[in-house]
């Protein structure tokens, strides 16, 4: 069999199928020109063979075939299917030695399952309830990871969970220097923008000098921590999920399990710590930025000295304003550290599904912090601080 590869100008088809029933079966003779641009055969003579009298076996003959590609690869493929489904032996010994052994290889790797994108047509009644059960059954991974997360953390606090502080150092390399430039970036522009509002507001009731209240207090109780947290969960906790989720689709996690190797110790308490630690001296060095960069708008529109602008926020920002972001950065940490985690976890075996899991890692990380700072607010003013 010649294999070839043809151009847009390809003759006209020259496909042949001869279908002869025989004594022994059905006779199925393949020949002629079989390419793929002049669009796949179906198996509808030969169904409607099989459906009409049932044969003892089907045998496929290759005769006179000159060219081929791999449609009639697909065909007979197919043809091994509508076979295997009427419970009727397929006879492929007298076909091309090269395109049974191209068969071969095509059946002996079953097909993986999560690699489909499933039925999308579905009943709307019907895909209301499988987005129902699929939000359950992700609530209910989240619980087992929170319960299988706190038995870690208590045989790290045994001394016997099997974790290696290198991992933790890389994993802060990851989340802390590499993100100084973006998080300065944007801690710098934050900054800006709130002196720059508050100078065109506060002008109008000659108030100027309180623009270092308005800059120091957003940007050291809420701006600086979520900010950091949302350039962690973009850029970290995507690193994590996409690193775990491959591990999952080649099935490294599999391996490690077999081993007696806990994934939580061994791939998501090193990433939780690092990101626990690291957030908050991200945190700190996205306040100077941002206060600096503050100061940079609103001596330059107001004409405040710095030492007179640096001097009043001081004495108007608490030190304590510090404490509650530093606290919001921790738990902003280790939710980004978890949620890659969890869904680097939950992957399926396929690269589209570690795409979906470091999308779904970002988009909940994000969520999970907007949410956490909202639970801190409304604690704060319950509690008046």
């Amino acid at each position: 069999m010649k294999i070839q590869r043809v151009s847009k100008l390809a003759p006209p088809v020259n496909r042949r199928l001869e279908i002869v029933p025989a004594a022994d079966g059905l006779c199925v003779t393949v020949g002629g020109v079989w390419l793929i641009a002049d669009g796949l055969a179906n198996h509808g003579a030969v169904e409607l063979q099989l459906n009409s009298d049932k044969p003892p076996k089907v045998t496929v003959i290759t005769e006179g075939l000159e060219r081929a590609d791999s449609s009639l690869a697909v065909w007979l493929a197919g043809l091994y299917d509508l076979c295997a489904a009427r419970e009727v032996p397929l006879d492929l010994s007298r076909i091309d030695a090269g395109l049974a052994h191209l068969l071969a290889l095509a059946r002996s790797v079953p097909e993986r399952t999560g690699t489909d994108r499933g039925n999308d047509k579905l009943p709307k009644l019907d895909t209301v309830g499988h987005h129902v059960l699929g939000r359950l059954r992700r609530a209910d991974d989240q619980v087992q990871f929170m319960g299988e997360f706190a038995l870690s953390v208590a045989r790290l606090l045994g001394g016997r969970a099997r974790m290696r502080w290198r991992d933790v150092w890389e994993a802060m390399a990851d989340g802390g220097p590499n993100s100084l430039m973006i998080v300065t970036v944007i801690s710098a522009l934050i900054g800006m923008i709130l002196a720059f509002i508050g100078a065109m507001e506060l002008r109008k009731f000659g108030a100027e000098i309180y623009v270092a209240n308005l800059v120091g207090l957003a940007v050291v109780r809420e701006m600086a921590a979520v900010m950091t947290g949302i350039v962690i969960a973009g850029k970290t906790g995507a690193a994590f999920a996409a690193r775990i989720g491959t591990m999952q689709a080649q099935e490294e996690i599999d391996a490690l399990t077999t081993l007696g190797v806990s994934c939580f110790d061994f791939l998501v308490l090193p990433r939780v710590i690092a990101l626990t630690l690291m957030v908050p001296l991200l945190y700190l060095y996205s306040c100077a930025v941002g206060l600096a960069g503050g100061m940079l708008i609103a001596t330059a529109t107001l004409g405040i000295p710095v030492e007179q602008y640096w001097a009043w926020m001081v004495w108007t920002l608490p030190l304590y304003q510090f404490a509650i972001g530093l606290a919001k950065s921790a738990v902003f940490g280790a939710l980004v550290a978890g949620v890659g985690c969890l869904r680097g976890l939950q992957c399926g075996r396929s690269a589209a599904a570690v795409g979906k899991a470091t999308t779904s890692a970002v988009v909940t990380g994000i969520l999970y912090i907007i949410i956490a700072d909202a639970v801190f607010a409304i604690l704060l003013e319950v509690y008046h601080i």
